[in-house]
């Protein structure tokens, strides 16, 4: 029997799971930012590979694009709401990536804790682990 999450999973690695996707979505995290701003910040990318990326992330809706000059045509790139909530998790992905590299996870400002990022309801506080089945989550 496949996992619920493989679809939703799937869906969103189609989506995002490109690097430079990733990268330029958190490079966007802060704020909107012009092309140039955006070459300068992703090291290594090819400028026809970042208007390829931007193009994406605009046709799924996670960014848009605002013209500010128009000869020549230049744009400044801003995550909509709908790239925000990916912005959110990339965090995440971080500590998991430094965790696994041996680096420094992030920690809490005030007491100086590790932060865990957990699954949860909201409603009554129970935590969803990674062992979830069908009958602990449902998509709806």
């Amino acid at each position: 029997m496949r996992r619920m999450i493989d679809d939703p999973l799937r869906d969103a690695a189609s989506i995002a799971g490109d690097r430079w996707m990733i990268l330029a979505v958190g490079a966007l995290a802060d704020g909107p930012r012009r092309f140039g701003d955006l070459i300068g910040d992703l090291d290594g990318i090819a400028p026809n590979v970042l208007i390829d990326r931007l193009r994406r992330l605009e046709r799924h809706g996670l960014v848009a694009s605002t013209p500010y000059s128009h000869r020549p045509r230049r744009f400044v790139y801003d995550l909509t709401a709908v790239g925000r909530e990916l912005a959110a998790i990339l965090p995440a992905l971080a500590a998991w990536a430094a965790k696994r590299s041996g680096g420094e996870p992030p920690r809490h400002a005030t007491c100086g804790s590790a932060l865990e990022v957990r699954a949860w309801c909201p409603t009554c506080g129970v935590p969803v682990g990674p062992g979830a089945t069908e009958d602990d989550v449902r998509w709806v």
